[in-house]
């Protein structure tokens, strides 16, 4: 990498509130806030509003779309198209 123009790559905590899930990676994002972490460092932190401990896909909460009921109150609702 050429020296001076990359950002400083370095440890930080992202915190997910909602879930009370935190994770320690390596970043270039910048925060003015910091947190103690498990292994005795102090950490620049991040919260966001989703992690894989709250997203429906990975928690296993996602709901399944009906598309044939839709498909069907669709044409209920604007009839079906005449073939041509």
């Amino acid at each position: 990498m050429k020296p001076g123009i990359h950002p400083a790559y370095r440890p930080v905590v992202f915190r997910d509130r909602a879930a009370g899930f935190a994770f320690l990676t390596r970043s270039t994002i910048t925060s003015d806030r910091t947190v103690e972490w498990e292994d005795g460092g102090t950490y620049p932190v991040v919260d966001v509003e989703i992690s894989s401990a709250s997203h429906p896909f990975y928690t296993g909460t996602a709901r399944v779309l009906d598309t044939a009921g839709r498909v069907d109150r669709f044409e209920r609702r604007y009839g079906r198209r005449e073939a041509r």
